[in-house]
């Protein structure tokens, strides 16, 4: 049961008032919430020096009193200081940047929570549809989601942990300790979401993966919002979804295109490195994922 959430700010500078309202609207949720020592550090991009965010990180991970760290938001800088974060032993809550604690805590088979930060649980409405969706993953609910079916989509059902996240951060990982790879789990389920890439930027990504074996490996593919990545005609897949189902055209497994997860105000909270079932017909996709708590 999650009792006490830790804000900590590993990548990006936040700005203060987004964390104090995100602060007050977890505590009326019932949750006792503090923050590290420097998530409110400003140094140049980063919210502090690497040492810093790294002591707070540390620290967040090592106090046994904390259920859950929060990271307040994404930006740029766990690249930097990854291969220093210690063993992940509790869910870890955000997502684009913070792809790459989401990738060190599979490491360690700690599920952790893909989902929004603190300016998303600042501002967006208190019975809206990604709150609500927040709150029962907090809460030890089993997540259900119903979509309806895109043309796009490969049927099928499959199960298993779903892994990924931000695929420019999962691009940079390749070839470390902490690529998709390392995760050595039988046919996970991948997912991935981007912001502001050019279309053949993210051809080069997917083939990479293709390259190292990622899309052999996986059993299923949830692709989320590729937000501010225009369309380009002149590649020969014409549309950014084109080209990620061109990349797993030679495998068998489901694909679902345009799930609500990523960039988006509309960014549903998903468990990964935990059981998920995803199932593909004509008529619609269902992804049921348990709870960890």
């Amino acid at each position: 049961m999650i009792k006490h959430i830790r804000i900590v700010s590993p990548s990006g500078v936040m700005d203060p008032q987004l964390i104090d309202q995100a602060a007050e609207r977890l505590h009326s949720w019932g949750f006792e919430v503090s923050e590290g020592i420097h998530t409110r550090d400003v140094h140049g991009r980063f919210a502090g020096t690497d040492e810093a965010r790294l002591a707070d990180l540390t620290d967040a991970i090592s106090d046994s009193s904390i259920d859950l760290i929060l990271c307040s938001r994404g930006g740029y800088g766990m690249q930097r200081i990854i291969d220093r974060v210690p063993a992940i032993t509790k869910p870890i809550l955000g997502f684009s940047d913070i792809t790459a604690l989401h990738q060190l805590a599979g490491l360690n088979h700690q599920p952790s929570l893909h989902g929004v930060m603190c300016k998303h649980i600042a501002t967006l409405p208190e019975d809206g549809e990604v709150l609500k969706a927040l709150r029962a993953a907090l809460g030890g609910e089993v997540l259900n989601y119903s979509l309806p079916s895109h043309p796009l989509n490969r049927l099928g059902e499959v199960s298993g942990p779903i892994i990924g996240g931000n695929l420019s951060v999962l691009y940079g990982l390749q070839g470390t300790s902490y690529d998709l790879l390392s995760l050595k789990d039988i046919k996970p389920i991948l997912f991935i979401e981007d912001i502001g890439e050019r279309h053949y930027h993210i051809d080069r990504m997917m083939h990479n993966l293709r390259m190292s074996g990622v899309l052999q490996q996986i059993g299923g593919l949830i692709v989320g919002q590729f937000t501010d990545c225009d369309d380009d005609p002149l590649m020969p897949a014409r549309t950014v979804q084109q080209t990620i189902y061109e990349a797993v055209a030679a495998y068998n497994y489901p694909v679902v295109f345009d799930f609500p997860c990523g960039h988006v105000e509309r960014n549903l909270p998903i468990w990964l490195h935990h059981p998920a079932t995803l199932s593909v017909t004509h008529d619609q996709t269902r992804l049921t994922i348990s709870s960890p708590l």
